[in-house]
């Protein structure tokens, strides 16, 4: 049984390559990746927004949710009055190798939703969020209220999955209780694994989904489709995960494709694994109350708030979600934690580290409906 360390509650898939290769960058000189990354995760102007332009800005803060392989799996669609903005899945931008359920793109939905709910309450709009399960859509309805710039508001344009080393310092009991809060509803339960012995027995868990992901050769190809080796194709996509965000340098494309199915073995993702998890403050779990969409949506929600808590201090987080993703390891990870019948939504690990580039996003035009 894996131990957990668990408060009272109250109130994104991405793995990438540490490729250790090096080369240049082949970034154009104009708009390059800085220049398009500063203006993607910039905080916006707090002035008085109104009419489609409120609605536009308030989409532009859902995108910068994470989503699995940064595949943005989302569409948009604004009602004319300004009162609510409907969040559907683009199942065009599916991965069935890594996710055959869907279950990470509602988990992205109910991302975005919690990035739309913080910014409109700063913008002096009280949103409500609904599933709508004949439209596998959530529709977040906008009524005006006053005014409030949180602390997790302001977080939005900072977070990040940093999948680098952490420092290896714990927490204090007191952000602990913080991620608690925020990553907890009456929906949703979090447990945080904090104790050395609980978090190796999830990393041999993470190992063995990570093993059995790099045998399966539509997984491989999959990842590969959504890795941008330098900022020229970040940009030129502004999708996908851009390799300088997990400490790679830029290197042309093609070289990058050689190189992926050259350094990307087991053993060295399983030793990078190994290292970051011991490198972590942490364990985060969350679990819906069913396996059901309405739920994954719900499970976003929490996670969000859970990384916007986290990115308001100081630290940093990164999905583990192998043994989630891997069915056949879902039971006895599940049993392990003490979850026997049910169904864990993601694994994360945290602690406090550098922060890296980040992938970008599409512009808002290329979202709406």
């Amino acid at each position: 049984m894996i131990t957990r360390r668990q408060f009272s509650a109250s109130t994104s898939y991405m793995v990438a390559s540490p490729l250790a290769l090096y080369g240049c960058s082949q970034e154009p000189a104009t708009d390059g990746y800085e220049a398009v990354a500063a203006r993607t995760w910039q905080l916006g102007a707090m002035t008085v927004l109104g009419g489609a332009a409120l609605s536009r800005e308030l989409v532009r803060y859902a995108t910068l949710a994470p989503s699995s392989h940064n595949t943005q799996c989302w569409k948009f669609a604004l009602e004319s009055s300004g009162r609510s903005i409907t969040i559907q899945p683009d199942l065009t931008r599916r991965c069935p190798a890594v996710d055959p359920d869907d279950h990470h793109i509602f988990v992205s939905l109910g991302c975005a939703t919690e990035n739309l709910i913080q910014a409109a309450l700063a913008h002096g709009l009280k949103g409500e969020a609904q599933f709508d399960p004949a439209r596998n859509a959530v529709r977040v309805t906008l009524v005006p209220t006053q005014a409030q710039t949180t602390p997790v508001f302001m977080a939005i344009h900072l977070r990040q999955c940093t999948r680098g080393d952490y420092d290896g310092k714990p927490l204090s009991g007191e952000e602990l209780t913080l991620l608690q809060r925020a990553g907890s509803s009456d929906k949703v339960r979090l447990l945080l694994l904090t104790e050395r012995e609980a978090m190796e027995h999830t990393l041999d868990y993470v190992v063995q989904g990570n093993t059995a992901q790099m045998a399966d050769a539509a997984f491989v190809k999959e990842l590969l489709t959504w890795i941008r080796f330098n900022g020229a194709d970040a940009v030129r996509t502004r999708d996908g995960l851009y390799s300088a965000s997990s400490g790679n340098p830029n290197i042309p494309s093609w070289i990058g494709d050689l190189a992926f199915r050259w350094v990307f073995t087991p053993k060295g993702e399983n030793d990078k694994y190994a290292r970051q998890v011991r490198s972590s403050a942490g364990i985060a779990v969350f679990v819906g109350q069913t396996d059901a969409k309405a739920h994954w949506v719900d499970v976003g929600r929490c996670y969000e708030r859970f990384a916007l808590q986290a990115t308001a201090l100081g630290i940093r987080n990164a999905f583990l979600n192998q043994p989630i993703e891997v069915a056949a390891l879902r039971p006895p990870f599940a049993a392990a934690l003490g979850l026997t019948g049910q169904r864990p939504d993601l694994v994360v690990r945290f602690g406090r580290g550098p922060l890296l580039p980040r992938s970008l996003r599409r512009p808002v035009e290329a979202v709406l409906v």
